[in-house]
């Protein structure tokens, strides 16, 4: 304390950028290494004999313009159709949500609650319903309403299920990324943690993060643990939560739902602000269990998951070094220290994860060259989080659940003639 007292306000701070400047090139490098291991796919081995029986549940809030089709989709998957049913749930539904879906062959199960509001909510009130139904499933798979499937969905499904996996998260690609910058840019982000922190985590046996559509969890976990997840990002929830109880998720990255992305910025900037409030209600939950299960048992996919939950204060934490850093009167005391800690790296390896990798998971993936033209606005949309992070920290505690309306009703043949015409 006399050491301290001793000191500047300058120099106590400058002793306060030490820690951050570590805290920073931590995560730095190892996000860095952790995308390496996204450069190549490892041989999988496939089971092609259909066996499992699967429920698709789709849950649906006023989804009359994109139900549809996805419906007739999800009818025509290249999969035996005694072996799958399709639900929607219409949840606290004013349209023709309800009526369009039955139209289509689903089979339709109506909601109405007012007060416990939002995806999650509707999800467990529709497990309770499959499991006491007769027909009892394998596993249940959870889409969007916005969602298109590619065909060889289940077939990627089953065989990962035939294979002991109980948790399976699936490609997320994009339904409409050529419809405005914020599409393209959106979708960018989506292709990048895709094979550079997805298909990485699965190369080298980490635990996935489940993305909130192409969910595919077993019944018998579903039963188990019960699903529970009814936070801002139920997504996020479950595959903490089945973690902690040593139930790992994988990754298919061959099995593809198209997910439609937000027009406009002021429809991200909503959408991201809810899943930052819910990252952080998680990550206020689960990282430290997290973490201190991971140096306890010392296995690194529990401390992979608490970096995850992380990554909320860490941008925060960024933002305070380079908010500082723009003071002249200290800067050059501390960027010393951080030359002297990493003399090449630091933000030279900061760029690379930001523009380099986002390159070449594009290439590795074979996007469309339409897809290359958002990495001009891809930083704006990137440092766009920033606020975004603070705001979902100062409300973590609301809980409201904001809807995102969806508009572009294409069939998947259209998706798939647009990724063709995108290639040319």
């Amino acid at each position: 304390m006399e050491f301290l007292s001793g000191l500047t306000g300058f120099q106590v701070l400058d002793l306060i950028m030490i820690p951050v400047q570590v805290i920073i090139i931590f995560f730095t490098f190892y996000y860095f290494v952790l995308a390496m291991f996204g450069l190549y796919r490892k041989r999988e081995k496939k089971v092609l004999t259909p066996e499992k029986t699967f429920a698709l549940v789709v849950a649906a809030h006023n989804e009359e313009a994109v139900i549809g089709p996805l419906v007739d989709n999800l009818s025509q998957l290249d999969y035996p159709k005694e072996l799958y049913d399709v639900f929607v749930v219409a949840d606290n539904c004013t349209d023709k949500t309800a009526l369009i879906a039955r139209s289509a062959g689903a089979f339709v199960h109506q909601r109405f609650n007012n007060t416990k509001r939002g995806k999650g909510y509707a999800l467990e009130w529709m497990f309770h319903r499959l499991f006491k139904m007769e027909k009892q499933y394998d596993a249940i798979i959870i889409f969007d309403a916005d969602n298109l499937v590619k065909e060889n969905f289940l077939v990627e499904m089953n065989s990962k299920l035939c294979q002991g996996d109980q948790i399976v998260q699936c490609y997320l690609d994009s339904k409409n990324p050529f419809d405005s910058w914020v599409t393209n840019t959106f979708s960018i982000t989506f292709w990048l943690s895709n094979r550079l922190l997805q298909l990485a985590r699965y190369n080298i046996g980490l635990s996935n993060v489940l993305g909130g559509t192409g969910m595919c969890i077993s019944t018998k976990v579903l039963r188990e643990f019960g699903w529970g997840a009814t936070s801002l990002t139920e997504d996020l929830e479950f595959s903490m939560k089945a973690l902690a109880h040593g139930v790992k998720t994988t990754w298919a990255h061959d099995a593809v739902v198209y997910d439609e992305k937000p027009l406009t910025f002021a429809q991200s900037w909503r959408q991201r602000k809810r899943w930052a409030q819910g990252q952080v209600d998680v990550a206020g939950r689960y990282f430290f269990e997290l973490l201190l299960k991971g140096f306890k048992e010392r296995k690194l996919m529990y401390i992979d998951a608490a970096v995850h939950l992380f990554q909320p204060a860490l941008v925060m934490i960024a933002t305070f070094f380079m908010l500082t850093n723009l003071i002249s009167i200290v800067q050059e005391q501390y960027t010393q220290v951080f030359s002297l800690v990493m003399p090449w790296t630091g933000w030279q390896i900061l760029s690379a994860i930001q523009y380099v990798y986002p390159v070449a998971a594009l290439a590795l993936d074979r996007i469309p060259w339409r897809g290359y033209l958002g990495l001009v606005l891809y930083p704006v949309f990137i440092y766009s989080w920033i606020p975004i992070v603070f705001l979902g920290f100062l409300h973590r505690k609301d809980k409201e659940w904001s809807h995102t309306k969806h508009t572009r009703s294409i069939s998947y043949e259209d998706v798939v003639k647009q990724k063709k015409v995108s290639t040319n």
